[in-house]
């Protein structure tokens, strides 16, 4: 007697930096609702999910939601410590504020990062990747790049059955410092190999994967076997307004115009959300799983919140509209969930429905100040 095919769900996070403001916002926001509709303190998101694949600042909701970390507090660690991790905004054009950070900048990158290590410790503690593993039984993936030899790296759970435990000793800390190093926007991470003497040096994950889908896919592919479903939930950090119209005019855009390296790397990231989305789900064609790769939410934002998307946008009124935005694209996701003709719809509704109760201990190696949720 067979028990029939598994279903296996997978959360995908995007990276974007201050945008993950947005992410964690709609996420907690998202959970809530559905907690007092269930008449419970709380949801426990990560529990939810057999695969959570975080990049970047992605990894960060990742790892949170991994250890049952309740998001309010993920948010709060943007909005509180965001101006101090981002502590020189990219300049916008040639000039004294563009000479003065050729000499400056180093010093304000290395401040921040170290301002970053301190705030993921607070809230993540020492918990390892092993510790997600056991404690959670919830697999983690977070893409990086390893400097050494120019490499992809995936920090990894021992999920696949080909595990080596690579990674089981990693702490969540140095997880996130590893796949957080935009280069420009961050120094470069160089977390100590817990099982050697030695080193590596990381840079973003975002570099080959900012929109992860393609890693959740290929890990969700090892944990299932023929006939199995698989279901991808793909979460952006702020759904952006797209495109831009060039005259001829235009074309020669120089140092300035590409803001020294930002604006390539913001063109990046939105280019391979759209493409990669679409070839997960060409390759989940061909494939012999039932596979779903939903992205939520769908809604369209303003145009005018286009100058607080940059990555390192840390203003008040950027952070306040991105909150802001999350609560009207929850509104968006919960018609969508209430619509019985909406398919996707019906699936993350379906996912909401059932996410336990947030009530068991959270592991002992985070730091001490929320124990237990009880209902």
């Amino acid at each position: 007697m067979t028990n029939g095919p598994k279903r296996l769900r997978v959360l995908s996070v995007d990276g974007g930096g201050m945008r993950g403001m947005y992410t964690a916002a709609y996420l907690s926001a998202l959970e809530q609702r559905y907690a007092v509709t269930r008449n419970e303190a709380g949801l426990d998101i990560g529990k939810g999910f057999d695969l959570i694949v975080g990049t970047s600042t992605g990894a960060i909701i990742a790892c949170a939601v991994a250890a049952g970390i309740p998001l309010g507090r993920i948010s709060a660690l943007y909005r509180g410590h965001g101006p101090e991790i981002f502590p020189l905004k990219l300049p916008e054009k040639v000039g004294v504020d563009l000479a003065w950070q050729v000499c400056k900048r180093p010093r304000f990158l290395k401040a921040g990062a170290a301002v970053l290590e301190e705030t993921l410790h607070a809230e993540l503690g020492d918990i390892t990747l092993g510790d997600i593993w056991r404690d959670r039984q919830i697999a983690l993936a977070v893409p990086a790049v390893e400097m050494s030899r120019y490499h992809s790296w995936v920090f990894k759970t021992p999920h696949l059955a080909n595990s080596k435990h690579r990674d089981d000793s990693y702490k969540l800390v140095d997880v996130c410092l590893a796949t957080t190093a935009a280069p420009i926007y961050r120094s470069m991470a160089r977390i100590q190999n817990p099982d050697t003497l030695g080193h590596h040096v990381f840079v973003d994950g975002g570099l080959w994967a900012n929109n992860p889908v393609l890693v959740s896919l290929i890990d969700a592919l090892g944990m299932t076997a023929p006939g199995d479903r698989i279901e991808i939930f793909c979460l952006g950090t702020c759904p952006r307004p797209e495109g831009e119209l060039i005259d001829h005019d235009g074309l020669d855009r120089g140092l300035g115009e590409w803001r020294f390296g930002g604006g390539v790397l913001t063109l990046a990231l939105s280019a391979q959300e759209f493409a990669f989305d679409n070839m997960a789900r060409m390759i989940g064609h061909h494939v012999d799983r039932d596979c779903q790769i939903v992205r939520f939410p769908h809604g369209k934002v303003p145009a005018d919140i286009m100058k607080y998307l940059d990555l390192d946008e840390t203003s008040t009124a950027a952070m306040n509209s991105l909150v802001s935005q999350a609560q009207t694209d929850v509104y968006e996701t919960l018609s969508r969930c209430g619509d019985p003709s909406d398919h996707e719809g019906q699936l993350l509704d379906a996912l909401l429905n059932d996410l336990p109760p947030l009530r068991r201990p959270i592991c002992s190696k985070m730091p001490g100040r929320v124990k237990e949720i009880k209902t």
